[in-house]
């Protein structure tokens, strides 16, 4: 129990990452399928300049922090720019979102191909930095295990995910942006720049994505590169409906998601293809809210008005 404890929390952190991006970008009437590529191109980026890290200085050279942060800088900006591309795409040239969305996934997860097939490398070694934690934890027990015992991409989740709530709920930026959301022809109206408001929340929340693809490789899986991170990425697009686009309310929802999606590999007595039938649970949540956010009709709880629509300007 202890273990699947530990790996729900690990795994849901990197799903808590991907929703709440991805919320950003939604909140900007921005309909971002691709997520997937979004997170594959994250993860490929901090772990190539990782590698690239380690092989210009040495491994008795490695300075712990900076192993962390070249990393961590080069997945947010790696991903932020296939944000860019997609806000080129649908803001600029107001190309439909939902094929551009997924033409982006397609380009993200080649890209994480082409990169691990030019290193040759499966596990990365800067795994050790990302998981390390504070000796204490280890005197605690149990309760230093479960909370403790993370590294710092699991704890920055939970921060960006409260520090995006309030910026959503008590500032101004806040309000502009979910009026873009809403109806950005009367957000237009009132003075507020449609397009850079897009543009921003998408480059960022691709950015916040990009680092759940790297927590992903390096803290789940403990730096095994050559795992693609492309079906974790369509569970963040169900996580943010089933969190009913709140970034506060993902910090439970990517912990359900985490145990539902680890509880095949802590059932014994099941067979292989029976295991698989449980990674279905996740979807399945998804559709059973969707359903009952629908028949509420709470405006509270519905999807930005203006979601996966270009806004033209000339038609305001």
């Amino acid at each position: 129990m202890l273990a699947f404890l530990v790996s729900t929390i690990r795994l849901g952190m990197t799903f808590l990452l991907g929703s709440t991006g991805e919320t950003i970008t939604e909140k900007s009437g921005h309909l971002n399928l691709g997520t997937p590529g979004v997170m594959c191109v994250g993860a490929s980026c901090g772990c190539f300049v990782e590698y690239l890290y380690f092989t210009a200085v040495g491994i008795p050279n490695i300075n712990p922090v900076l192993a962390v942060i070249f990393p961590m800088l080069a997945s947010f900006f790696g991903a932020a720019l296939m944000g860019a591309i997609f806000s080129f795409l649908t803001v600029t040239l107001r190309v439909n979102q939902n094929v551009t969305g997924l033409a982006l996934t397609t380009f993200g997860v080649g890209i994480s191909d082409y990169m691990i097939a030019q290193t040759g490398i499966i596990y990365t070694r800067g795994t050790k930095y990302f998981t390390a934690h504070l000796p204490v934890a280890d005197d605690l027990g149990w309760f230093g295990e479960i909370f403790l015992s993370h590294g710092i991409l699991i704890y920055l989740a939970i921060v960006i995910a409260l520090i995006t709530t309030f910026v959503f709920n008590r500032t101004r930026v806040g309000l502009h942006l979910r009026a873009v959301g809403e109806n950005p022809a009367t957000a237009d109206a009132a003075g507020i720049n449609v397009s850079a408001y897009r543009y921003a929340a998408t480059c960022i929340g691709c950015g916040i994505s990009g680092l759940g693809g790297l927590s992903f490789i390096m803290d789940y899986l403990y730096g095994n590169w050559e795992y693609c991170v492309d079906d974790i990425g369509w569970l963040v697009v169900a996580l943010v409906i089933f969190t009913v686009w709140k970034p506060n309310l993902g910090i439970i929802g990517s912990l359900v998601f985490g145990a539902l999606y680890v509880a095949s590999s802590y059932i014994t007595g099941v067979s292989l293809e029976d295991k698989e039938i449980f990674k279905m649970l996740p979807y399945v949540v998804t559709i059973l809210v969707l359903v009952v956010t629908s028949i509420r009709s709470s405006k509270k709880n519905q999807p930005p008005a203006s979601l996966g629509l270009n806004y033209f300007r000339e038609e305001r």
